[in-house]
């Protein structure tokens, strides 16, 4: 029976993609490796040279694997208690969870983000991010795509938990359906 894959978003997903890029690297690696060992069977100098250059186009997409694997790979999956302080709030508002939002200038790991009416709070657990540049880069991506730029990130678990208790249900005067579309330019910033 196969288990049901866990996408971006969904509690797990860091350590779940992890070990797919990890994977994936690994076939790519044994593949250039096959090709420069197969290069030593070849009698004919130009396949051994065809050869040679199959293996450098296969590092330049393994490459492009291993770049994020390598930045991401301290972001360990979301903490169990955290997410069980969080799940409650999933049945009123949607929630994403272990993402990893980057720019050129920061790497935010996201623990858990929340899309409400009155903005989109998301907990960071890195305490020594700019939290104003972070909200100015997620501000500015929201209104971009014509959406509020009412972003909060929160480095402080007990400060994030207290804001997502204090947030009123969603009734269907306060509901623009924007929800959605946030949610999806929030998934398209994460990697």
């Amino acid at each position: 029976m196969k288990k049901n894959k866990i996408v971006k978003g969904q509690y797990g997903y860091r350590d779940a993609h992890k070990k797919t890029q990890l994977r994936n690297v690994i076939i790519f690696a044994v593949l250039i490796i096959a090709v420069l060992i197969g290069r030593t069977f070849v009698p004919s100098e130009d396949i051994k040279k065809m050869m040679i250059v199959s293996a450098i186009l296969l590092v330049l997409p393994m490459a492009n694997l291993a770049s994020p694997m390598i930045v991401s790979w301290k972001y360990k999956t979301t903490p169990k208690d955290f997410h069980d302080a969080v799940k409650p709030y999933e049945a009123k508002f949607p929630v994403l969870y272990d993402l990893i939002i980057t720019n050129t200038d920061l790497i935010m790991p996201i623990d858990a983000a929340v899309i409400h009416p009155t903005g989109v709070y998301l907990f960071c657990p890195n305490k020594t991010i700019d939290v104003k540049k972070a909200e100015k880069f997620l501000n500015e991506i929201l209104i971009g795509w014509k959406l509020d730029g009412n972003a909060k990130v929160m480095v402080e678990k007990k400060n994030y938990l207290n804001r997502l208790a204090s947030l009123k249900d969603v009734t269907e005067e306060d509901d623009d359906g924007s929800a959605e579309h946030v949610k999806s330019v929030i998934l398209g910033l994460s990697m």
